[in-house]
């Protein structure tokens, strides 16, 4: 008889080839004023071992925060979102997060997201022995542009993950566009849900430290940024001219991340010059905070319309089921 077990595990490839217009957004982003850096440009294979140490580090309380959440209350919620559905993991990474709930949902298929190809490929190099009996499926994409997922997800339901509170990377009217699309899939699919972290808001001391920690980690994998775009594009900043600037914008509820300049440069981007002046900043991400009753409103607002969550014991941080 054929062997009907499911690969190991595949890996498909998404990432548009379109290096010279990436290279054009990118470059037109650096000489505006003020001039920013898209956040995803975080994540090279280096950016990727900052950030899991970040998440190990004592003033960043989101990862442990998150998962005390999904402990306390793994029973409850593994009986709303159901056995057996296909699980799409959202900023998957190195997929640590998912793995915790993998014997509980005994997912039919597993499909791990990210733009980091290399993570999610060691990732599931190690789950795939582990669980044979669930399809493993990295797509390799940059899902806040689109998720290319018709072909891999069937017409049974899926549970969309996207822990991490990584949704505050979105400014609102994004993430609501965002949570529109993903309220898309789930009703291409009847009976999915959507599995979702979000950060609340909080003393401007705790949330300025969980951004710009004492050991400087945050600041290493900030600066990274600069030497990701050179390896990337060719271009020549100095990671060493700037410095990490974190700080709680409370009139827009969010965490803004920059780098300033330490002294006058200029950075050839192709054959243009940016220059920068000192304390000139380059924007690089936003971490948006919102109250339970904000968050709910813009899932409703994007369609979902059961909504219910789980929060830690100071209502610091959330854990949202929208179906």
């Amino acid at each position: 008889m054929p062997d009907t077990k499911p690969m190991q595990y595949r890996i498909l490839r998404r990432l548009q080839d379109d290096r010279a217009g990436e290279r054009e957004r990118v470059i037109a982003a650096l000489i505006a004023s003020p001039a920013s850096i898209s956040p995803k440009y975080f994540y090279d294979e280096l950016g990727c071992a900052l950030y899991g140490a970040i998440c190990r580090l004592p003033e960043y309380y989101p990862t442990r925060t998150e998962v005390a959440i999904f402990r306390d209350n793994r029973t409850e919620i593994a009986e709303a979102v159901g056995q057996g559905a296909q699980f799409v993991d959202l900023g998957a990474g190195d997929c640590c997060k998912a793995l915790a709930w993998l014997p509980f949902l005994n997912p039919s298929r597993y499909v791990a997201v990210d733009i980091a190809g290399a993570e999610i490929e060691r990732a599931l190099g190690r789950m795939a022995p582990d669980f044979p009996e669930i399809e493993m499926v990295g797509v390799v994409a940059d899902f806040t542009a689109g998720l290319p997922l018709d072909d891999v997800l069937d017409e049974r339901p899926a549970t969309f993950f996207y822990p991490g509170s990584s949704i505050g990377n979105f400014a609102p009217v994004e993430a609501l566009a965002f949570l529109r699309a993903l309220r898309e899939q789930c009703a291409r699919r009847p009976g999915s849900r959507l599995l979702i972290g979000v950060d609340a808001k909080k003393p401007r001391r705790v949330l300025d430290a969980a951004y710009d920690d004492a050991l400087g980690v945050t600041g290493a994998f900030n600066r990274n940024v600069l030497l990701h775009l050179n390896a990337r594009f060719g271009f020549d900043f100095d990671h060493a001219g700037f410095r990490h600037v974190a700080f709680y914008n409370e009139a827009r509820g969010r965490i803004e991340m920059h780098l300033e300049a330490l002294r006058p440069q200029s950075v050839h981007l192709d054959a243009r010059a940016r220059r920068f002046e000192t304390g000139e900043r380059i924007h690089t991400e936003n971490s948006y905070k919102y109250a339970s009753e904000e968050f709910e409103a813009i899932l409703r607002e994007a369609g979902f319309a059961a909504v219910r969550h789980w929060s830690s014991p100071d209502e610091g941080y959330f854990v949202f089921l929208a179906s």
